[in-house]
């Protein structure tokens, strides 16, 4: 939504560092407030690297509190079911129906998007925005703030002033390291994507639905992109290394070596893509503060968490929208609307890395963990399964500042 739909410029600005999901959902919720935003992007072209994302409910609430939710739909598919599979055996664990009862209970759909068109449909909007100035090829090197405001000073020894600051520069935020200092949390878990064509995907799982097999110590997941003429493709594994954090290219005969005595429906897939990318995974533990006085921090910057939940980039569209809520309740107090921003997402967010971390644990289980984790959901109705997922996906804008979505 252009800024002629919003409130009048309020003559504030507000500086924020990334131009990834979370940045540029902060910098459109932002202006709806009137607050200027001056966008400063490290990379040299605006674009996501990696391949699919889903987006539940919660997602698609914020999405649409951004004034684009349309153009997102557009791009998405939105998905009958997500299933688990035993990748041992083939049999199915969970099945979850993401039909009309489940819009009907959380208010909105289920989908799996490729990462670059939810990227670009937040993108079309910030560059229609005469509130919002876009900087590329700016990686921030220091910051400091006073009584009046925030300076951020670039690699090439720019300054840009603003009235108060959101670092949304991603799991490496130079941001955080500033005001938080803490260490990443390395969690030996390596995460190979890749694309595959819809014609060289097994016929038989062509499934429209995100279906996850959970093996020891591994798991795949595997679901429709643009209009199912694609599949992502995601598989997951314990190292043997030592790992670093960060992402380089793959290989199949790696992959291929983590999955022994996987059934062969599954198994059929790793020898499916052309190219892999890996990503070794971390987090950080929940902390009780992202900033102080005139800066915050929002998207991964803030909370990163490993894929297990698929809420990586739900939680940053989360972050935006309440903090654009928080700047309103406030009176635009921006220091005092940081502060009530955190004070609810914090929690919220440190739930879903801890539970994040449990799933990553029963999708992994061997021996008798997965004989039980094979029992939790037996029996279990489609409105018991949308009971226990009304605290993620029951997230709206009207109950985004009480810190409690179970309502």
């Amino acid at each position: 939504m252009n800024a002629s739909n919003n409130p009048q410029a309020t003559g504030q600005s507000v500086i924020v560092v990334g131009g990834g999901i979370g940045g540029l959902a902060a910098a459109l919720a932002l202006t709806r407030q009137g607050v200027a935003v001056q966008l400063l992007e490290q990379a040299a072209h605006i674009g996501e690297i990696g391949a699919g994302i889903q987006l539940g409910p919660n997602a698609f609430a914020a999405l649409d509190a951004l004034g684009v939710g349309a153009a997102a739909r557009g791009r998405a598919v939105f998905t009958d079911h997500i299933i688990m599979m035993d990748a041992v055996d083939a049999h199915e664990v969970v099945r979850i129906d993401t039909g009309e009862a489940f819009r009907e209970r959380f208010g909105g759909p289920y989908a799996v998007i490729h990462r670059a068109d939810i990227h670009l449909s937040i993108l079309e909007a910030v560059q229609q925005n005469p509130l919002i100035r876009f900087r590329t090829s700016t990686q921030i090197a220091a910051m400091s703030q006073d009584g009046k405001g925030v300076e951020v000073t670039d690699t090439e020894g720019n300054r840009y002033r603003a009235d108060a600051l959101v670092g949304a520069d991603g799991v490496k935020s130079v941001i955080r390291e500033h005001m938080v200092g803490d260490p990443a949390r390395v969690t030996g878990h390596v995460v190979y994507r890749a694309v595959v064509e819809r014609e060289n995907m097994p016929e038989e799982l062509r499934i429209n639905a995100p279906v996850l097999w959970a093996g020891p110590h591994c798991h795949l997941v595997h679901y429709p992109l643009r209009g199912g003429l694609q599949y992502n493709l995601v598989v997951t594994f314990h190292s043997r290394e030592q790992e670093q954090w960060g992402v380089r290219e793959g290989s199949k005969e790696e992959v291929l070596s983590y999955f022994e005595g996987i059934h062969p429906r599954p198994r059929q897939m790793l020898d499916r893509p052309t190219s892999w990318k890996r990503w070794a995974t971390a987090d950080r533990e929940p902390v009780e503060r992202w900033g102080q006085g005139r800066a915050t921090l929002l998207g991964d910057a803030a909370h990163p968490m490993t894929q297990y939940m698929a809420q990586g980039a739900c939680m940053a569209l989360e972050d935006a929208v309440t903090l654009g809520e928080a700047v309103r309740r406030c009176g635009h107090d921006l220091q005092a609307a940081f502060r009530l921003y955190e004070s609810v997402r914090i929690p919220r967010s440190a739930r879903v890395v801890w539970s994040t971390r449990e799933m990553g644990r029963l999708y992994h289980a061997r021996g008798v963990e997965r004989t039980v984790r094979n029992m939790l959901w037996t029996g279990r109705s489609q409105s018991q399964f949308y009971d226990a997922l009304q605290w993620l996906y029951g997230w709206k804008v009207e109950n985004c500042l009480a810190g409690n979505t179970a309502q």
